[in-house]
């Protein structure tokens, strides 16, 4: 466990600590901070690792024992080689397996991006597994394919294009991650957002061996599966092969935070995204904060995250 010293990115936060936890046949690496019994767990999306929560770990960590990990595959966590390793059940099961690790019955779970993908995902298949649910930007699927518009599939293009081998790994790649500069530091609405250490930071966890396959893999694995759909299982335990509809949402309190100059999804994208949610049901809208809303609109997020925490 690292504690006090100086962290990967260069930060030396006495309050994160670093571990590492053996989950669903893999070992992730996580930060941490906090203690006690209420479990809140922080996903992030791509292309980032767990340094994606670093504005939000110390001040949840004030309250709540806040863990994020880094996903399968990315930065210092294990990077199984196959495509089908990162399918949204083999996630759903690696953040369960994150919650049986602590020793909770239950947590909140917060994500962001592919994150947030995977926290509806964990509520709807294991509403009793968590206490509550916050997502950033991105929508439940089954919202995402009612509300698609050419629009919106011009602003995916690159998910489509990350379906080629090993073309966008050389594309990303080139000129040691040139691309993530414009990523971070043009593509925010909030001008400073990242400072070059930041990226650097991205860097170096995106140029971990496997990583950036690994990273992805997500967009592989998952991309048809949620375009298309899937068919309602033949059970009626809720599954993430089920549709999230009305009737049959996500049956715990949640909170949806957007901010509206997303550069990859459209405002009319996350429309009615209460309606698939069985639940008490908050939203947060940002109008001057783009996709990277956490590192972005870091006072709104906060403090709405804790508000909405605040009673597990």
């Amino acid at each position: 466990m690292i504690s006090g010293e100086q962290a990967q990115d260069g930060t030396s936060e006495a309050a994160i600590r670093h571990d590492y936890a053996n989950v669903n046949g893999i070992r992730l690496h996580y930060a941490e901070s906090g203690s006690g019994n209420d479990l809140v767990i922080l996903l992030h999306g791509f292309p980032e690792f767990w340094y994606s929560w670093r504005h939000q770990l110390i001040p949840l960590g004030r309250r709540f024992h806040v863990v994020a990990p880094d996903m399968r595959g990315y930065n210092l966590s294990e990077k199984p080689p196959r495509v089908e390793d990162y399918s949204i059940d083999v996630l759903v099961n690696d953040v369960i397996g994150l919650i049986d690790h602590f020793g909770a019955t239950k947590a909140a779970i917060v994500g962001h991006d592919w994150g947030a993908g995977v926290a509806w995902a964990v509520a709807q298949k294991y509403p009793e597994r968590v206490s509550k649910l916050a997502v950033l930007q991105v929508p439940p699927a089954a919202a995402w394919r009612a509300n698609l518009t050419i629009s919106q599939l011009l602003r995916s293009w690159y998910m489509f294009f990350f379906q080629l081998p090993r073309i966008p790994e050389w594309v990303i790649r080139k000129n040691n991650f040139k691309g993530l500069d414009g990523v971070f530091k043009e593509k925010v609405v909030r001008a400073g957002s990242f400072t070059d250490a930041d990226v650097a930071a991205y860097r170096k966890a995106l140029s971990q061996p496997g990583a950036l396959t690994s990273a992805i893999n997500y967009y592989r694995a998952n991309v048809f599966r949620i375009m298309r759909g899937s068919k309602p299982a033949a059970t009626s335990e809720p599954s993430t092969q089920t549709e999230i509809r009305k009737g049959r949402g996500v049956r715990v309190p949640t909170l949806f935070i957007f901010g509206e100059q997303d550069f990859a999804i459209l405002p009319r994208t996350v429309r009615g995204v209460a309606d698939y949610v069985d639940a008490p049901y908050s939203e947060l809208r940002i109008a001057d904060s783009g996709h990277w809303v956490q590192n972005e609109a870091v006072e709104e997020v906060n403090a709405a995250l804790l508000e909405f925490l605040e009673i597990l």
